[in-house]
């Protein structure tokens, strides 16, 4: 599916909408059992690298690149243990933030997702466990 926008940065409304996305989604984050182990460090901190990465993700200021250079996502994630149920888990918080901020039902919104979805599959490289 093929979208028509400036940036998807401006049309979800920006850096406003980011934060809010991020404050919706980390809590759920970090009490998922499943998705808990990953992220063990300092919420903080972490939202503030998603905070700098999500504008350039979506065609906005490129502010991850100026303080940590190319984003490499794959490569940064190796070393975690990303399953396709964790994937899953993570999009399906992702979507309840969406959907919390209003922001699933948006043209734009729904355009940011799509795009979420492929960068989840990308980051799979470990099978489930039973």
């Amino acid at each position: 599916m093929e979208y028509k926008f400036k940036s998807l940065y401006s049309e979800i409304g920006g850096q406003e909408t980011i934060d809010k996305l991020l404050a919706a989604f980390y809590p759920r984050v970090y009490t998922d059992p499943e998705l808990r182990p990953l992220f063990e460090g300092d919420m903080e901190e972490i939202m503030r690298k998603q905070r700098m990465f999500l504008p350039q993700f979506l065609g906005g200021p490129a502010l991850y690149r100026q303080e940590f250079g190319p984003p490499a996502m794959r490569e940064r994630h190796l070393p975690f243990e990303v399953t396709p149920r964790r994937a899953q888990c993570w999009l399906r918080c992702m979507k309840e933030a969406f959907q919390e901020i209003g922001l699933y039902d948006k043209p734009a919104g729904f355009a940011f997702y799509d795009r979420l979805t492929q960068v989840a599959g990308i980051m799979v490289n470990s099978p489930d466990r039973e």
